[in-house]
């Protein structure tokens, strides 16, 4: 007989059942699953599965040792028989019958239980996962860390929580997941949000939807702005699978209307940098408006108040076709304003030289310069902020951060500058700015640069002004012309010196040094993200 046998234990008669025959030799590709999947939930003799890492070893439900009833959680029963780490990892899976007395021990961090008698039961061994040269990249022209919050209240039920399931799976499905493209996780709005899988758990479409399939109805008030807020604090880290450089989107299921404050929630994803979308489902009837809170919590919660990132369906039926609009908008990076990036997330106030040796044509020549540099960001309200101000031997503030938040306006500001004339007191100025100017927005979330632009040699001490705004967190350019002696450039710049000290003979060379700027502040603000 060429199978082994297993006698197992029951009621009344034992059986002799087959053990399960070994691996074949080609191996196979482990199914993804969650950390709440049990024995039960596989009906196969063998099967390898893919645990998750980050599960919580105290939410783990285990009984037996060694062999476990197929009520246990089979990452929890792979981690307390030492198969895999929290971590987690490739897992093999065998099928056996049930049992009596399933014994109670700790190891490794989980604790498992005794249970008298059921009627299943599952083993764990180690499973190596054979390298392949096969990798789905995915769609590449879709690259976004998104996560879905989808609605796990009472609100909602049971029945239309599987089809919003099923219309999740169907937007995972065509984004074109995978390592180079869109990666995906999920989040439940219940009573209290529960992550139920983060970006770096799944990078193929197949595992994701095996996954969502996996996610149990939770129930209790649906507290939305309570659940967004959580998933822009806690879902998009480094450790959980953000991507840098990558635009980070939060799709937000609504059916009905939330229970709670989703306003506060969309301002916190803002500063978090994250895109919010929200769909909605069956709005509420003349008659329920009376329960809303806020009645227009869609237009607060989003990212941006122009339509782009509000969707509504009438129903959870009948919903194919609203999946692919919407994969085209989470697919349109261009749109994500929300992001941030070193285009909409510097303050950038520009020091000017006024004085007497610069002249009138020549100072149109610096205001051209300071226009090219500001019109390549993206100035809004929750974007990138510019403000200037113009030196002799006195400073005037020519606008601040929070006067204009469009770029035509501050555009047009600096179009109309009017040239002061004078002597140069470059030190007092950087003093004058870093107080006046950055004082009032320093606990602003963007990243402060200063751009001095100068012709001469200053006739005070521009050392130790420009110190305290590097300890004050600003990052310095100076662009020097004509008679800007070169020490005084370096003193003032921000370290490394020689990318952040420019220098030319004329004010026409000013224009080539723009570009260097905007890719120094680029660069800048990348490394501050690290």
């Amino acid at each position: 007989m060429s199978a082994a046998w297993l006698p197992a234990l029951c009621l009344g008669v034992c059986l002799l059942l087959p053990l399960p025959k070994p691996a074949d030799s080609e191996g196979t590709v482990p199914v993804a699953i969650t950390c709440s999947t049990r024995g039960l939930d596989i009906r196969k003799d063998k099967v390898d599965v893919l645990c998750p890492a980050g599960c919580p070893l105290e939410e783990f439900s285990v009984f037996g040792n060694i062999v476990y009833a197929s009520v246990s959680s089979i990452c929890g029963a792979a981690i307390h028989r030492g198969v895999i780490s929290p971590a987690g990892g490739p897992v093999r899976v065998y099928s056996l019958p049930g049992r009596e007395n399933y014994s109670s021990t700790d190891a490794n961090g989980v604790r498992s239980q005794t249970l008298s008698r059921w009627s299943a039961s599952f083993t764990v061994t180690r499973k190596r996962l054979k390298k392949t040269p096969e990798k789905k990249t995915g769609n590449k022209d879709c690259k976004a860390d998104i996560a879905f919050l989808i609605d796990g209240s009472f609100n909602i039920g049971q029945r239309r929580f599987n089809l919003q399931k099923n219309f999740v799976g169907k937007v995972a499905l065509m984004l074109g997941i995978g390592t180079e493209g869109p990666h995906v996780g999920l989040v439940q709005a219940s009573e209290h949000p529960k992550i139920e899988f983060y970006l770096k758990n799944f990078t193929t479409a197949k595992d994701v939807l095996f996954a969502i399939k996996e996610v149990g109805f939770r129930g209790g008030n649906s507290n939305t702005g309570k659940a967004l807020k959580h998933t822009a604090q806690k879902f998009f880290t480094p450790e959980t699978g953000v991507r840098k450089g990558i635009p980070k989107v939060v799709v937000v299921f609504i059916d009905g209307w939330p229970s709670d404050d989703i306003e506060e929630a969309g301002i916190v994803a803002r500063e978090f940098g994250v895109n919010v979308f929200i769909v909605s489902v069956a709005r509420p009837t003349p008659e329920e408006l009376g329960m809303v809170q806020d009645v227009a919590f869609v237009d607060k919660a989003v990212c941006r108040n122009n339509g782009f990132f509000s969707y509504h369906m009438p129903n959870w039926f009948g919903t194919t076709k609203y999946v692919k609009p919407l994969v085209q908008k989470l697919c349109t990076h261009e749109q994500m304003m929300c992001s941030k990036t070193c285009y909409n997330s510097v303050n950038i106030a520009f020091l000017i030289d006024g004085s007497s040796s610069v002249g009138e044509s020549n100072f149109r020549l610096m205001l051209e310069f300071v226009s090219n540099i500001a019109k390549t960001f993206e100035i809004s309200d929750i974007g990138a902020k510019i403000a200037a101000v113009q030196f002799t031997y006195d400073q005037r503030t020519e606008f601040s951060f929070t006067d204009y938040s469009t770029k035509e306006n501050v555009l047009a500001v600096i179009r109309n500058i009017r040239y002061m004339s004078g002597g140069t007191a470059t030190g007092d100025a950087i003093s004058f700015t870093v107080r006046n100017v950055f004082g009032p927005v320093r606990d602003s979330p963007n990243k402060n640069f200063l751009v001095i632009v100068t012709d001469g040699q200053s006739y005070d001490d521009v050392r130790g002004p420009a110190a305290a705004a590097h300890d004050a967190g600003i990052t310095i350019f100076s662009v020097g012309v004509a008679w800007a002696p070169l020490d005084d450039l370096k003193d003032m710049a921000s370290k490394p010196k020689e990318s952040h000290a420019f220098f030319t003979r004329e004010f026409t060379g000013l224009e080539p040094i723009v570009s260097d700027v905007i890719r120094g502040i680029c660069r800048d603000f990348l490394e501050s993200q690290q």
